[in-house]
């Protein structure tokens, strides 16, 4: 039972994945711009792109290649912690985005990305109980 509901997981979290990637590309690119901290380094719009494409390729990577699910959950894990900087800067500089319009939403939605994070590593079988090895 394990396993189809990691796989699930997995496939699930590839797919909402790839689609917010996609989304950074093209109808919601403004909304993913205005999530950019004003602090961080490089241009806004080359952020959600190169993040979008970031997205795509690791949702997709994760649904296609299961044998490879403990590295690509692995690094979705990081790459939600990567990006929550600037979920917290959403959050202290007050920027609507998503729907997130006021500060009890900004505050809600920072406790989701440890959720991502468990996620992606269930989804890529990093959390299993000892001497449990299978490959799905």
């Amino acid at each position: 039972m394990t396993s189809i509901a990691r796989t699930a997981a997995r496939v699930l979290l590839g797919v909402a994945m790839a689609g917010a990637g996609v989304a950074h590309l093209t109808t919601q690119r403004e909304e993913f711009r205005a999530q950019v901290p004003d602090w961080f380094p490089v241009d806004e719009d080359l952020t959600v792109l190169a993040s979008g494409v970031v997205e795509i390729g690791l949702g997709v990577a994760f649904v296609a290649l299961p044998r490879k699910r403990r590295l690509i959950g692995g690094l979705l894990a990081a790459f939600f912690v990567v990006i929550f900087p600037g979920n917290i800067a959403q959050y202290v500089e007050g920027v609507d985005a998503f729907g997130l319009d006021t500060d009890q939403k900004r505050l809600v939605r920072l406790f989701f990305q440890p959720v991502l994070v468990v996620w992606a590593l269930f989804g890529g079988g990093w959390l299993r109980r000892s001497g449990h090895d299978d490959l799905t």
